[in-house]
């Protein structure tokens, strides 16, 4: 399966123009981002657990990076809520579920195949955080006010996603839970909406992919 796999493109995906797609765990529904590959592959996606829905226990060796949305995601580390940002690295295995419920935003088999580090933190309580910095990428979650003008590097490519507010790029508006990627050889001009906007940003890692 290939979604969205050219890396030379810029690709915009509106959540609300996106249907859900079934996976094989019952309850458990997802929007594809981008992906490379089946159940198995290097994938940007939006997932959605109902009420009590989990998948089995599965090993990322690719590494898995995760940014709750929405309700409360768990496994057998500990409960996660809104605003949590997780990476687990290549080799980790774990049991994710959601006993009431939870959406993420989560990103799959893109970590340098070396990368052992693991991030539990929250990106509540607003500002500019930074959140993983290593030579191959850049992770941080950014705090746009109302009608600010941003101008960011990509170079190396970049995805931006809408946590809260929205923002306009090219003459097209970005709301909550939209994404949008840029190739290497790029630059990010982005005007944020009145609100403002909270915006989660990697960085630096696309390269590779062209």
């Amino acid at each position: 399966m290939r979604v969205n796999a050219d890396f030379t493109q810029r690709v915009a995906v509106h959540f609300d123009q996106t249907e859900w797609v079934t996976t094989p765990a019952a309850g458990v529904e997802r929007k594809m981002l981008d992906r490379i590959g089946n159940e198995v592959a290097r994938a940007t996606t939006i997932v959605r657990f109902a009420p009590g829905s989990a998948f089995a226990a599965h090993t990322h060796e690719g590494g898995e990076e995760y940014l709750v949305l929405d309700g409360v995601f768990q496994d057998e580390t500990g409960d996660f809520p809104v605003g949590s940002y997780v990476r687990n690295p290549p080799t980790s295995s774990h049991t994710p579920s959601a006993s009431e419920g939870a959406t993420i935003l989560v990103k799959l088999h893109q970590f340098d195949p070396d990368d052992r580090t693991e991030v539990r933190r929250s990106i509540n309580g607003g500002g500019d955080i930074d959140l993983f910095t290593d030579a191959h990428e850049n992770v941080q979650v950014q705090s746009w006010a109302a009608g600010e003008r941003i101008e960011l590097d990509a170079s190396n490519g970049i995805e931006v996603f809408v946590i809260e507010g929205n923002f306009s790029e090219a003459d097209e508006k970005f709301g909550v839970w939209d994404w949008l990627r840029l190739p290497p050889g790029s630059s990010l001009t982005a005007v944020a909406g009145e609100g403002g906007a909270r915006i989660w940003i990697k960085s630096d890692h696309l390269g590779s992919m062209i």
